[in-house]
């Protein structure tokens, strides 16, 4: 603990260089506006970060793309309570009492209340990071190759479906297109050349960048073009930072939507949104006026906010620890690490125990930065509500180009983004997630290594998978969530369920009258 506190103030302490941190403030600015503006998620925004950030040093990058995640989660709370449209999924809850409060007259204080328990929440996942990943990454460090196999499968899994909750399929047929697009070109151990039909280009592989800008970042240039133009409203703004006995009075729920915001975002591939709501949910059940939500409950609000930030810290644990993301920008941001050569998972805490409690300190300043940002431009910054998305899709769109081409320098990359982005579109209209495709890119090779070693060492011995208890328990957990979306599956539980409950309810029902037997006796 001690060593670990030592690594995290050295890390603060070589943060705090003018241009470190102008990069906080200018990154966290404009992951705000990414999140105001609907349709611009904090997936995308990372995406197209990431290509601008090839150039710089490792920590510097991934500093810059903490900043815009953080910044972005908060900023969608901006248009939920201003306009009713949640700038990313995670603020959706935000908007159910957000937008009332606005509507009353109170748009400042909402914003200043939302931002407060934006930063609290910020904090608390901030202490769980650094307390619980070396925890897990220690205990990682038993993991060999039949438990990499198994947990790049798990990854996929449970990302596919946890991000398509309705359709579970869809999700795990868009994370295995992901391992079968990193099969393509030479494979990482005899360097044999697959399913590049011939072609120079496609030997080499398809790279991550062009692959998640075209994803991310092109599919929503079409979908903007498809679409019906969004409504833009104008608004006023009156008191904005709030004061310590509206913030104090919601410690309790502070502190509850906290915890479940961590817990729900360090589960993999469940993400703020969720978060959120179950925060939502959870204060909604223990408030003692639960018919305000929903009318313009403050509570409510920082409920949400709360969660859903705290959620950020949240998914950043399995990232570090088991190189697994916890949501989709987590995603892409496990994908930039890879690109700037850090290497999360279980080998990071002998590898780099550095690297953990410098992205500690990279999220406190990102939360920093959010809540004097948040609470300072806010009259400003609304402005930009006033600029429709049409307008700003050209600048996107440049930039997905500059950012795949310039990598490499090879116009192949531009086909793969444009390829890749006619993909994504096609998913999303047909309502299969992108992120679990772009996971599968990731841990494709992963994947194809470990098991390939894995048959090496045990002479090809398959078995061994269900002898080794981690790669067992990971195994079975995978079939378990594949299982449990099934429907007979569904039926047997909601049945034995209903029998149990009956059971419960019969005993007593016969419990009662036998006590009213004794009274009448």
């Amino acid at each position: 603990m001690i060593e670990g506190l030592s690594m995290f103030m050295e890390a603060l302490v070589g943060f705090f260089k003018p241009m470190t941190i102008f990069n906080v403030l200018w990154a966290t600015q404009l992951g705000i506006i990414v999140g105001m503006l609907p349709g611009l998620t904090a997936t995308m925004g990372i995406a197209l970060l990431t290509t601008l950030t090839f150039k710089m040093a490792a920590s510097d990058a991934v500093l810059i793309l903490i900043c815009m995640y953080v910044g972005a989660i908060y900023g969608g709370s901006r248009s939920a309570i201003l306009l009713n449209i949640p700038g990313t999924p995670a603020n959706a809850a935000t908007a159910l009492d957000g937008h009332p409060l606005a509507r009353s007259g109170n748009a400042g204080r909402a914003i200043g209340i939302g931002t407060t328990g934006s930063f609290l929440g910020s904090i608390i996942g901030l202490f769980c990071l650094a307390i619980f990943t070396p925890i897990i990454g220690n205990f990682a460090l038993n993991f060999q190759s039949f438990e990499f196999f198994t947990l790049a499968i798990f990854g996929v899994v449970i990302c596919g479906n946890l991000t398509a909750p309705k359709d579970p399929l869809k999700g795990w047929i868009s994370g295995f297109l992901g391992l079968f697009v990193a099969m393509i070109g030479m494979e990482g151990i005899h360097a044999y050349v697959r399913f590049s039909f011939g072609s120079v280009d496609l030997a080499g592989g398809i790279d991550l960048i062009p692959a998640m800008v075209g994803v991310f970042g092109f599919s929503e240039i079409i979908s903007v073009m498809k679409n019906e133009k969004l409504e833009v409203i104008k608004t006023e703004i009156t008191r904005v930072i709030p004061r310590f006995k509206e913030v104090i009075l919601h410690w309790k729920t502070i502190i509850r939507s906290g915890i479940i915001g961590v817990f729900i975002g360090a589960i993999p591939g469940v993400g703020e949104d969720i978060a959120a709501w179950v925060s939502y949910d959870f204060a909604k059940n223990a408030s003692k006026e639960p018919e305000k939500y929903g009318k313009g409950s403050y509570e409510g609000l920082i409920s949400a906010e709360t969660g859903n930030n705290a959620a950020c810290g949240g998914t950043i644990i399995p990232v570090l620890s088991l190189a697994i993301p916890g949501s989709a920008p987590a995603a892409v941001l496990l994908a930039a690490m890879f690109i700037h050569n850090v290497r999360p998972g279980p080998l990071i805490m002998l590898e780099n125990p550095e690297f953990v409690f410098q992205t500690v300190a990279m999220v406190l300043l990102a939360t920093i930065g959010m809540f004097i940002l948040g609470l300072s431009m806010v009259r400003w910054l609304v402005k930009v509500l006033e600029v429709p998305r049409e307008k700003l899709m050209p600048i996107v769109f440049v930039l997905c180009v500059i950012g795949a081409y310039a990598i490499h320098s090879r116009r192949f990359e531009i086909s793969v983004m444009v390829v890749f982005g006619l993909i994504g579109f096609i998913m999303k209209e047909m309502d299969y997630p992108v992120a679990p495709m772009v996971l599968g890119i990731i841990l494709g090779d992963i994947l194809d290594k470990n098991l390939r070693r894995a048959m090496v060492i045990s002479e090809g011995n398959i078995f061994m998978l269900f002898t080794r208890p981690i790669s067992l328990v990971i195994f079975l957990l995978t079939v378990l969530t594949i299982v449990s979306k099934m429907r007979w599956f569904r039926g047997t539980w909601v049945a034995v369920k209903s029998a149990v409950i009956g059971v419960i309810t019969e005993k007593k029902m016969k419990e009662k009258i036998e006590e009213k037997r004794k009274d009448t006796d």
